[in-house]
C-alpha cells in the first residue's frame, strides 16, 4: 500500500468501505449533489439488533490499498455504488457493461452494489431490479437515501455470514493463513503443519475475526477477539500482525472511550451497539467529561469492560503497535496512518508532547517518491495536527513547507493561488496579523525574522498572482510593522520595491477583498514619519477671536444649578482633556504642529500631507515636505481654513510616502502627546491691516499682559515736540468692519510725563464706518512727550552770589551769564558723578495702541479681534531747567519768575516764552531767562480725595495737587524751543521743576487785600495824586478766598516818608491828619465773601507820603500766616492845589 489516507482516526476501524463513482460522462456538480446525499447516511441502526453500522465513503480509492483488506478490515472496499447518466434505451447495455468493468475492479472484496441511473425513462426503467435504481432525473431522486439504506443492510448481512463463518471453532477445518501483498513470496516452502504456523494463522484470524466484530458493531466481542490475537501473534514473533492487532485493541478502546470521535468532526456518532452501548452512551453523555475527555470514573468502566484499555494504556499499546510497524519497510503507509490516529487521540487527552512525538515520527517515517499534490497533502495535515495540539508556530512551519510545494519548480503550472492561500493561513503561527493595529501596542510578538520572510514571500507570490494592490498592500504592511527590524539596506530595497509597485498601482485606504472572502485592512504610514506630537496652534494674537463680557461673567457655568457635582466635575475634566480652551475663526487659516522625525537612512519624502477632521466643513491645504536622513524632532506646520461653524475635531493626518496614502488616525499612534483635539469655530470676523507713516522699529515690545505685537514703529523725538502719527487701517477680510475702539497703554518706562502721551479724534474715522473689505481708512494719532525738564546741576551762580540786582533791568528782557565748565569735566569724586545727570541721555517712551474691532457674522455673535501697534519713542533732550527760583515783583499779585535754561542740543536753540522775547542758546549753553508772572490762585483745587480716590494717601494727594498747580502755571508761561536748523520746535514744560517753596511764593494768598485811595487802586508802584487841602477817600476791601471764615482783625494805618536813604520819617502829626480814626475794624468775613472798610486823608503839605498798615496782633491774626497779611505799598503825593486866575 503505497497511498496513505491521512484523514484516517481510530474509529474508523468500526467503518464499511464504500466507494462511489461516476460511470461515462457525468456533470461533476450532479455527481457530488448525490455523493453529498448519499454520504449523508453515515450510520444505520441494524433492523431487529441494537447494534449500529458505520459508512464511510470515499469518491477515489487506489485498488492497491484494497490488497491490504485482509489485514484491516475497514480498508477493504465492500460496497460500490456508481451514478451514470443515460438519457436513451440503446445506451443502457454499454452502460450496464461498464458497471460490471467497474465492480470487476474491487470484485474480490465486494459485498454488495449499486448503479444508479439517471435520466432513462421507459420499459428498461419500469423493470424490478435490486441492483440499478432509475430516476428521472437528479432533481426527483427523492428515495436515493432509502435505496441507500436498504444497500447497507445488504452489506450488513453479507458481513454478519462472513463473521459468524470466521468466528466458528471448525478444528477440523484448516485455517487459511492470511496475508499481505508483501508478504506472500516470503511464505512459499513453509511447514503449514507446523505448530508455530498454526498458531500464526490462528492469531491472524483472530485478528480478522476482531476487525469483523467491530465493523458489525460488536464492541465487547471484538475486544476478546484483539485480545486473544494478540497472545498467540506474540507467543510467533508475528510483528506485522501484532501490531495490527494492537493497533485494533487500541481502536476499539478508543471508540468505547470516546464515542464522540477523535477526528474533529462536527457532531457525535451515535452509541455503540452490543452490551456495552447503554453503558457506554450514559456514561459518556454531554457534560460527563473530564478535562481528558474521558469520564472521570473510568476505573470502573474498565472493571464492567476489562478487556478495554484505560487511556493510558492506548497511548502505549499505539506505540507498542508503531513500533513493530516499524521494523517493516512496506508498512510504512500502515505505521504513518498509526501515528495520525494515536495523534487525534493524544490531541482529545491534551497530551501534547506526547503527540509532538508521534507526529515527529510520522515526519520521517519514508514512503516512495511522493507526488507534488501528496507532498503537499501530508504537510498540509501535519500542519493541521500540530494546530490541534497547540504547536501552532510548528503548524504554520509545516503549512509554509506546503505553500512552497504548491510553487516548486517541478510543477508546470504552479499554483501560485494556493500557495498565497496556505501562506495566509501560516500568519496567526507566526503571531502575524495583516491589521497593522495589532502591532501598534505592546511589543513585539515572535520573531521578526522570520516574520518578514513571510511577509517576503507573501508579496512574491501576488506578483507572481498579477495582483499589484497585494503587493503593495504586503509591502506596506512589512515596512510598517518591521520597521524597527529592517537593516538600513533593507529599507532601501523595500522602499525601492514599493516604489516600483505604487508606479503601477498606488497604494491605498481602501480594503482588498480576496476570493474567499478575508479582507485586508488598509495600512497607514504611521511610521513615516514618526509623530511625536499633535498641538492645535491658536490664531495669532491680531487675529484670535475675544468673547465680550456677559453680565453672568466669565466663569460662571450656567449648565448646572449645582456649586459643585463629583459627575459633572469628572466629565468636564474629561472634556479639557480634549477641547482646548481657544477658538478658531470660519474662513482664517487654521494651524496644527506636528514634530515628527525620519527613521529612515536616506531623505524621506512626504507629500500630500494634511489634516483629518470631522464636524465643521474643512479644507484641507496639503504640504509637501522632505526630512533629512534620521532626523531628530522636525517641526511640520499642517494648515486648512474651516467653511462653518461649530465643533471641529482633529482626528488625523493624511500623506502620500512612496507612492502610498495613508490616513492616520491619532487614536492608532501610541505614545503621541497632544494638546487636545476638539476647538470651537466661531462665525467669520474681519481682518485688519494697519500701516503707519512711520518706519518698523528694531526693538519689539514686550508687555507685561504676554500680548503680543503685531507691528512695531519707532520715531525721534525732542522733550516736548508733538509729532502725528497716521494709521491706515485696510479691511483685508471678506466681512466689513463695523466697529473700532482704540486705546493706548504705556508700558516699560519708569519716566514721568507730563500731558498726554498720545491723543487722537476717533469721530473722523468712524465717519468712513462700515468699512468694506478691500477699503482703507486713516486714522491719525498725536505724539506728544512732554518728561521732566529739570536738571538738579547748577551751572550759574546763585543770585544771591551774582552781584547783579534784578530790579534794575526791564523785566522782560533776559540777563546773560558765563557758562561755567559742564559738571561732567569737573574733578569730582567718582562716587558722587553717578548721581550727576547726563545730559545727553536719550530716554525712551514705549506704548501700545490697542484697536478693538468686530464685525460681520461674529460681531452677532459677540466677537470681536484685538490688533497692538507698538510705539517706540526715543526722546532726546531739548533743554534743562536746571534752577528755578522767584522774586516778589513790586505788585503783590505778581512775581518774578526765574529759570536757568540749558541747551542740551548740538542745535543752536531758540526759547521763548508768553510776552517774553526770544532767548537764543547755542549748543551746550545755558542762560538765564525772567518772567513775570501773575499769582495764582491754587485754593480752588481739592484738597480732599474724592470718590474715586477715597484710598489714596495724603502723600498721593498733594502730589496731585502739586501735579495740578504745575499744569496750571506752565499753560499761562507757555514757554516754547526751537531748531531752526532742523526746522523743529517744541513745548517746554515746569510742571516737575517746580518746588513746594517756588509754588508758595506763586500762590496769592488767601485774604486778598485792595487799597483803594481816591477811588484808584494802589499796585505796581502806582502814585495816587491829590491836592493839599482836600479830604482824601480810603477804601481797605479784603476778600476771603480760602475756606473758613477769618477775623475779626484790627489794622492801623500810619503814614510815613521816605528819604530813600534808608531813613524813614513818621512823625508826620503836622502833615497829615485822619479824617476819623486811623484804626480799622473788620468783622469776620465768610468764605468767598469780602468786607469794605472807609476812612479818609488829609493833607496839610505837599510831598511824596507812603502809608505803612499794620495788624494788630490779637489770636485772629496769629493762628494765620504771614503771608497772608500781604498788603500792597500805598503811594500818595499831594501837590498845590491849581489858582485859578480870575481875568
Amino acid at each position: 500500500m503505497s497511498v496513505p489516507d491521512y484523514m484516517q482516526c481510530a474509529e474508523d476501524h468500526q467503518t464499511l468501505l464504500v466507494v462511489v463513482q461516476p460511470i461515462g460522462i457525468v456533470p461533476e456538480e450532479s455527481f457530488f449533489r448525490i455523493y453529498k446525499r448519499i454520504a449523508a447516511v453515515s450510520q444505520v441502526n441494524v433492523r431487529d439488533s441494537q447494534r449500529v453500522l458505520y459508512i464511510r465513503y470515499r469518491h477515489h480509492y487506489p485498488p492497491e490499498n484494497n490488497e491490504w483488506g485482509d489485514f484491516q478490515t475497514h480498508r477493504k472496499v465492500v460496497g460500490l455504488i456508481t451514478i451514470t447518466d443515460c438519457s436513451s434505451a440503446k445506451d443502457w447495455p454499454q452502460t450496464f457493461e461498464k458497471f460490471h468493468l467497474q465492480k470487476e475492479m474491487y470484485g474480490s472484496t465486494l459485498y454488495d452494489s449499486r448503479l444508479f441511473v439517471f435520466g432513462l425513462q421507459g420499459e428498461i426503467a419500469e423493470q424490478p431490479r435490486t441492483d440499478v435504481a432509475f430516476y428521472p432525473s437528479y432533481d426527483e431522486c427523492e428515495t436515493v437515501e432509502k435505496r441507500i439504506e436498504d444497500f447497507i443492510e445488504s452489506l450488513f448481512i453479507v458481513l454478519e455470514s462472513k463473521r459468524l463463518d470466521r468466528a466458528t471453532d471448525k478444528s477440523g477445518d484448516k485455517i487459511p493463513l492470511l496475508c499481505v501483498p508483501f508478504e506472500k513470496k516470503d511464505f512459499v516452502g513453509l511447514d503449514t503443519d507446523s505448530r508455530h504456523y498454526k498458531k500464526r494463522c490462528q492469531g491472524r484470524m483472530r485478528k480478522h475475526v476482531g476487525d469483523l466484530c467491530l465493523q458489525a458493531g460488536m464492541l465487547q466481542d471484538s475486544l476478546v477477539h484483539y485480545h486473544m490475537a494478540v497472545e498467540l501473534l506474540r507467543s510467533v514473533n508475528d510483528f506485522l500482525w501484532l501490531g495490527a492487532a494492537l493497533e485494533g485493541l487500541c481502536s476499539a478502546s478508543v471508540i468505547y472511550h470516546y464515542p464522540g470521535g477523535t477526528g474533529g468532526k462536527v457532531g457525535s456518532r451515535r452509541v455503540q451497539g452490543g452490551s456495552l452501548s447503554a453503558e457506554a452512551g450514559n456514561r459518556h453523555r454531554p457534560g460527563a467529561l473530564t478535562s481528558n475527555g474521558i469520564n472521570a470514573d473510568t476505573s470502573a468502566e474498565i472493571g464492567r469492560a476489562k478487556n478495554c484499555l484505560s487511556p493510558e494504556d492506548i497511548i502505549d499499546k499505539y506505540k507498542e503497535a508503531i513500533s513493530y510497524y516499524g521494523k517493516y519497510k512496506n508498512a510504512g503507509v500502515i505505521e504513518l496512518e498509526a501515528c495520525v490516529k494515536a495523534v487525534r487521540v493524544l490531541a482529545i487527552q491534551k497530551r501534547s508532547m506526547e503527540a509532538s512525538e508521534f507526529l515527529q515520527n510520522a515526519v520521517y517515517i519514508n514512503l516512495r517518491q511522493l507526488s507534488e499534490e501528496e507532498k503537499i497533502q501530508r504537510y498540509s495535515i501535519l500542519s493541521e495536527l500540530y494546530e490541534r495540539i497547540g504547536f501552532h508556530r510548528k503548524s504554520a512551519f509545516f503549512k509554509r513547507i506546503a505553500a512552497m510545494q504548491c510553487a516548486a519548480p517541478s510543477i508546470p503550472e504552479p499554483g501560485w493561488r494556493a500557495c498565497y492561500k496556505l501562506l495566509l493561513e501560516t500568519l496567526p503561527g507566526y503571531s502575524l496579523s495583516l491589521d497593522p493595529k495589532d502591532f501598534s501596542k505592546g511589543t513585539h510578538r515572535g520573531w521578526a525574522a522570520v516574520q518578514m520572510r513571510l511577509l517576503h514571500e507573501l508579496v512574491y507570490a501576488s506578483r507572481r498572482m498579477g495582483n499589484p494592490a497585494l503587493c503593495v498592500r504586503h509591502l506596506s504592511f512589512l515596512l510598517q510593522t518591521m520597521l524597527d527590524f529592517l537593516s538600513d539596506q533593507e529599507k532601501k530595497d523595500v522602499t525601492q520595491s514599493l516604489e516600483s509597485y505604487t508606479a503601477k498601482c498606488p497604494g491605498t485606504m481602501e480594503f482588498i477583498t480576496l476570493p474567499d472572502g478575508l479582507k485586508l485592512p488598509p495600512v497607514p504610514f504611521t511610521k513615516l514619519p514618526i509623530v511625536r506630537s499633535v498641538k492645535l496652534l491658536n490664531l495669532p494674537t491680531s487675529l484670535r477671536p475675544h468673547k465680550m463680557k456677559s453680565l453672568l461673567g466669565q466663569n460662571v457655568s450656567t449648565k448646572s444649578p449645582f456649586i459643585y457635582s463629583p459627575i459633572i466635575a469628572h466629565s468636564r475634566g474629561e472634556e479639557r482633556n480634549k477641547k482646548i480652551d481657544f477658538q478658531w475663526v470660519q474662513g482664517d487659516v487654521c494651524e496644527v504642529q506636528l514634530m515628527v522625525y525620519n527613521p529612515m537612512p536616506f531623505e524621506l519624502r512626504v507629500e500630500n500631507m494634511g489634516l483629518l477632521t470631522t464636524g465643521v466643513e474643512f479644507e484641507s491645504l496639503p504640504a509637501a515636505l522632505s526630512l533629512p536622513a534620521e532626523s531628530g524632532l522636525y517641526p511640520v506646520t499642517l494648515v486648512g481654513v474651516p467653511q462653518t461653524t461649530g465643533q471641529i475635531t482633529v482626528n488625523g493626518y493624511h500623506t502620500s510616502v512612496f507612492g502610498v496614502f495613508s490616513d492616520c488616525l491619532l487614536d492608532n499612534l501610541p505614545g503621541v502627546k497632544t494638546n487636545g483635539c476638539t476647538v470651537e469655530v466661531i462665525p467669520a470676523l474681519p481682518r485688519l491691516q494697519i500701516s503707519t507713516s512711520l518706519p518698523r522699529s528694531a526693538h519689539t515690545l514686550q508687555p507685561s499682559s504676554g500680548d503680543e505685537i503685531s507691528t512695531n514703529v519707532s520715531v525721534q523725538l525732542y522733550n516736548g515736540e508733538t509729532q502725528q502719527l497716521i494709521i491706515k487701517l485696510e479691511n483685508i477680510g471678506t466681512e466689513p468692519l463695523e466697529k473700532l475702539e482704540v486705546t493706548a497703554k504705556t508700558v516699560n518706562t519708569k519716566e514721568k510725563l507730563y500731558g498726554d502721551f498720545l491723543s487722537w479724534k476717533l469721530e473722523d474715522t468712524l465717519s468712513q464706518f462700515p468699512l468694506k473689505p478691500g477699503k482703507i481708512a486713516t486714522f491719525t494719532v498725536n505724539i506728544k512727550v512732554k518728561l521732566d525738564f529739570s536738571c538738579q546741576e547748577n551751572l550759574l551762580q546763585d543770585l544771591s552770589d551774582d552781584g547783579i540786582s534784578v530790579s534794575g533791568l526791564p523785566l522782560s528782557s533776559p540777563f546773560r551769564q558765563v557758562v561755567k565748565p559742564r559738571v561732567e569735566t569737573k574733578p569730582i569724586n567718582p562716587q558722587e558723578s553717578s548721581k550727576v545727570g547726563d545730559f545727553s541721555h536719550v530716554k525712551t517712551l514705549e506704548a501700545i495702541l490697542n484697536f478693538k474691532y468686530s464685525g460681520g457674522p461674529g460681531h452677532v455673535e459677540g466677537y470681536y479681534r484685538n490688533l497692538s501697534l507698538g510705539l517706540h519713542v526715543e526722546v532726546e533732550p531739548s533743554v534743562f531747567f536746571t534752577r528755578v527760583s522767584t522774586l516778589p515783583a513790586t505788585s503783590t499779585r505778581q512775581c518774578h519768575l526765574l529759570l536757568d535754561v540749558f541747551n542740551s542740543t548740538e542745535h543752536e536753540l531758540t526759547i521763548s516764552a508768553r510776552n517774553n522775547e526770544d532767548l537764543i542758546l547755542h549748543a551746550g549753553e545755558c542762560q538765564r531767562m525772567a518772567i513775570q508772572v501773575d499769582k495764582f490762585n491754587f485754593e480752588s483745587f481739592p484738597d480732599s480725595p474724592t470718590d474715586g480716590t477715597q484710598f489714596a494717601n495724603a502723600k498721593q494727594l498733594e502730589e496731585e495737587r502739586q501735579q495740578a498747580k504745575g499744569l496750571e502755571i506752565n499753560s499761562k508761561l507757555d514757554i516754547c524751543w526751537k531748531i531752526p536748523s532742523l526746522k523743529r520746535e517744541g513745548e517746554a514744560s515746569v510742571e516737575g521743576v517746580l518746588n513746594q517753596l517756588v509754588l508758595e511764593h506763586l500762590q496769592l494768598a488767601p485774604l486778598q487785600w485792595d487799597i483803594l485811595v481816591d477811588g484808584k487802586l494802589c499796585d505796581c508802584d502806582i502814585v495816587v495824586n491829590c491836592k493839599v487841602g482836600d479830604p482824601i477817600p480810603l477804601e481797605v476791601k479784603l476778600t476771603n478766598w480760602s475756606k473758613h471764615s477769618v477775623g475779626p482783625f484790627a489794622l492801623t494805618v500810619t503814614p510815613y516818608q521816605d528819604y530813600q536813604n534808608g531813613v524813614h520819617n513818621y512823625e508826620l502829626q503836622d502833615a497829615i491828619t485822619f479824617v476819623g480814626s486811623n484804626t480799622f475794624y473788620i468783622d469776620s468775613v465768610k468764605p468767598t465773601k469780602d468786607s469794605v472798610y472807609f476812612g479818609a486823608l488829609l493833607f496839610l503839605y505837599t510831598g511824596d507820603f507812603y502809608l505803612n498798615i499794620k495788624f494788630h496782633e490779637d489770636n485772629c491774626s496769629r493762628e494765620l500766616p504771614l503771608s497772608w497779611f500781604c498788603l500792597p505799598s500805598v503811594h500818595i503825593r499831594a501837590m498845590e492845589p491849581m489858582v485859578q486866575t480870575k481875568l
